[in-house]
């Protein structure tokens, strides 16, 4: 679950962590009678990154332009997304921005600690943060951490900071079950001291059993879902839908997103990002293939399932009983792959249908009978 980023700054300000004082408002009106010490940072509060870039942060210096701002940034989607509120706090006199996040990895055996001595919206352009890989998060050393800050660092009192913070995000990230928190930037003020300038957190889904903010914030966003999403999410399947034309039902976060890239790549758009990985059933394929053939503007569907552990040939025999019973007309390629796709295929043109063994000829086929139908 990604928290935005006033409910993150809260949750580092309950850690003992340095951040803007602001206040959140729902409408341009709600402006008026509060007290701003100005300039002010008016920002768009979504749970996603890119705000910055996409017009997402305004500098105002009066009342007028905090109203005016705020109703630009509600009325604008960023990742998607329309933001609920806006956070309306200090324009910060950064004196230097850097980076600084915990992260699970899987390498590492728990947490790993990333540090970059120049952060902001350009981080990803530049070079490598620097990494400490803890595990748990008791693991953690200062000298260890120190010594690889030595090689960025050289004010003494800042990188003792760094290191001080670094071991309270550690055991942050613990106590809430946090997979990721990010800082960035973290600003470095005029007289030296560090402030949270920006907060990315994710906390762990699976952990709402135990923290009851975690449960009560899933259960609203499942009520804020379309009916189309919450079908999905009953049924253990994944679904966002897109502005594309090609409707796209694949397998594992990974291998979808590759065949959106194969999409785009050939002149084609996805509808959806539909992951079927967690319900390879034919009630979770017959809700998928259901859901792309009612949407207008899905005018043909790619069926991408690469089999690792999932053995294709049941796939095979899923999608041939599904597809003889289909009403629908609308064009539809199939391209199944991995473990037993030689089963599969053979399966599939025994029953009068036709099975890419590669990505590449399958997208392509699926974008051209996209741009040859009517809408």
């Amino acid at each position: 679950m990604l928290l935005n980023e006033a409910r993150g700054k809260r949750l580092l300000a309950a850690a003992g962590i340095a951040v803007p004082v602001g206040i959140e408002i729902t409408t341009p009106a709600a402006v008026a009678g509060a007290r701003f010490a100005f300039p002010v940072a008016v920002k768009a509060q979504v749970a996603s990154g890119g705000r910055g870039l996409a017009g997402g942060v305004r500098r105002c210096n009066s009342e007028a332009e905090v109203s005016e701002a705020a109703a630009a940034i509600l009325s604008t989607r960023f990742s998607g997304l329309l933001p609920s509120t806006v956070l309306v706090e200090p324009w910060l006199a950064i004196a230097r921005e850097l980076y600084l996040s915990v992260v699970i990895d899987g390498r590492a055996g728990g947490f790993v600690v990333l540090y970059a001595p120049k952060g902001g919206v350009d981080i990803e352009t530049g070079p490598k943060p620097l990494a400490y890989p803890v595990g748990l998060a008791r693991n953690f050393r200062a000298h260890v951490f120190r010594a690889l800050l030595e090689s960025v660092e050289h004010d003494r009192k800042l990188l003792e900071q760094i290191v001080a913070l670094a071991r309270r995000l550690l055991r942050l990230a613990e106590a809430a079950d946090c997979t990721t928190i990010e800082i960035n930037p973290l600003a470095v003020l005029a007289d030296g001291s560090l402030t949270a300038a920006d907060a990315k957190i994710v906390r762990d889904d699976a952990a709402a059993w135990r923290h009851a903010d975690i449960a009560t914030a899933l259960e609203q966003a499942r009520a804020a879902e379309t009916e189309d999403v919450r079908r999905c999410l009953d049924a253990n399947l994944m679904l966002v839908w897109l502005e594309g034309e090609v409707g796209l039902l694949s397998g594992g976060a990974g291998m979808t997103m590759a065949a959106m890239d194969a999409i785009e790549a050939a002149g084609g758009h996805a509808a959806c990002f539909l992951d079927c990985s967690g319900n390879p059933t034919p009630a979770g394929f017959g809700l998928a293939l259901e859901l792309l053939d009612s949407n207008p503007t899905v005018r043909s569907i790619l069926v991408s399932m690469f089999g690792g552990g999932l053995q294709m040939d049941r796939v095979a025999r899923t999608l041939i009983e599904l597809l003889r019973n289909r009403s629908s007309t609308k064009p539809l390629v199939l391209r199944l792959d991995g473990t037993r796709g030689d089963v599969a295929t053979t399966l599939l043109a025994d029953a009068g249908f036709a099975n890419h063994r590669a990505l590449g000829p399958a997208v392509s086929e699926a974008v051209r009978l996209a741009q040859e139908t009517t809408p």
